[in-house]
């Protein structure tokens, strides 16, 4: 039996039904909720403060010191604006709010990642900075946990994150994110060779953030994926900038093609399960879509712990290699 198998027998996927958790919403199985937080990104506004120049009369130099700030308002309108409030509003972190439960657990989760990362490990991991997040089957937690996991590493002080809508059949993450509809994106690059990187990734609000969408739906999504192209791409990303983590939300494993391809191109996955949720045969059919040679984290999305004599809801958090002998660490 597995590591990880082990793991999941340990974390016993049927307990008693659990109330539903604020923190832990099913955003990617909810297209209407999807929508509804496309209408609060598209309505969300920033407000900006006028620049006054100090000590000037009006006239010819106030009128300089507008022109030379026209161009910064331009840049700032340009970024995608993340709409943290209705984010918040779902259960997702806030910078604002950088001690709140969903905070302090995401800390964990991402802790061994970033280890892994900086060559903490008893054996070195190829292209440790792409991480790929998925599950087995929809509704599982996946994007939720892709975002936050995101947000979480571009609050450290000394990484930066590109985040992928790898997603590219149905891009709920994009939607969520509040980036424009019909924007090229990552299938627009593999397709057109005339399209770059630096033609698709977005700015974000978040100075540390930077995102790619998934682009236009592809019939031939799958072979994209698999092209040479996406493989340039990915040593690309990997090697292009030493503190940027980049953050792949992908498909499901068992409703697409497309994540058993993307797993063979990551250094690190992680698997998110729901309790009370995911079948462990699902699990189990889903984990053979991974290489045995790939460090594969395992989010186990609205586990119910025991805390200070009450009960509360999260995350419980593994990782080992595929289904070698490996060390288990628990980070929850």
């Amino acid at each position: 039996m597995s590591i990880i198998e082990k793991a999941v027998g340990k974390l016993d996927l049927q307990p008693e039904k659990a109330q539903t958790s604020r923190g832990i919403p099913d955003v990617e199985s909810e297209a209407n909720g999807a929508d509804t937080i496309q209408k609060a990104a598209t309505s969300a506004t920033v407000a900006g403060s006028a620049v006054r120049p100090s000590g000037k009369k009006s006239g010819e130099k106030a009128q300089a010191v507008t022109a030379n700030a026209a161009p910064t308002a331009d840049i700032e309108a340009e970024r995608v604006q993340i709409p943290f409030d209705a984010l918040h509003d779902l259960g997702i972190l806030s910078p604002a709010l950088p001690r709140s439960t969903i905070a302090e657990e995401f800390r964990a989760i991402k802790r061994p990642l970033l280890k892994n990362i900086t060559g903490e490990t008893a054996a070195p991991i190829d292209n440790a900075n792409l991480i790929m997040v998925s599950s087995a089957l929809q509704g599982d937690g996946k994007t939720f946990t892709a975002i936050n996991l995101a947000l979480s590493i571009a609050m450290e002080q000394d990484k930066t994150v590109l985040f992928v809508d790898a997603d590219v059949s149905k891009a709920n993450a994009g939607k969520l994110l509040n980036v424009p509809p019909h924007r090229q994106g990552l299938t627009d690059v593999l397709e057109n060779k005339g399209v770059t990187l630096s033609d698709v990734i977005l700015r974000s609000s978040m100075d540390k953030l930077s995102i790619l969408p998934a682009g236009k739906v592809h019939e031939r999504s799958t072979e994209l994926l698999a092209s040479d192209s996406m493989k340039a791409l990915m040593i690309e990303l990997s090697e292009r900038y030493s503190d940027r983590v980049i953050i792949f939300d992908s498909p499901p494993l068992l409703l697409t093609t497309e994540a058993g391809v993307l797993a063979g191109l990551m250094g690190q996955i992680v698997f998110v399960v729901r309790a009370d949720t995911t079948p462990q045969h699902a699990l189990s059919e889903a984990l053979q879509y991974i290489s045995e040679d790939k460090m594969v984290g395992m989010v186990l999305n609205g586990a119910r712990k025991r805390r200070f004599g009450m009960y509360s809801y999260g995350y419980g958090y593994s990782y080992g290699y595929g289904y070698g002998d490996r060390h288990l660490e628990s980070a929850s």
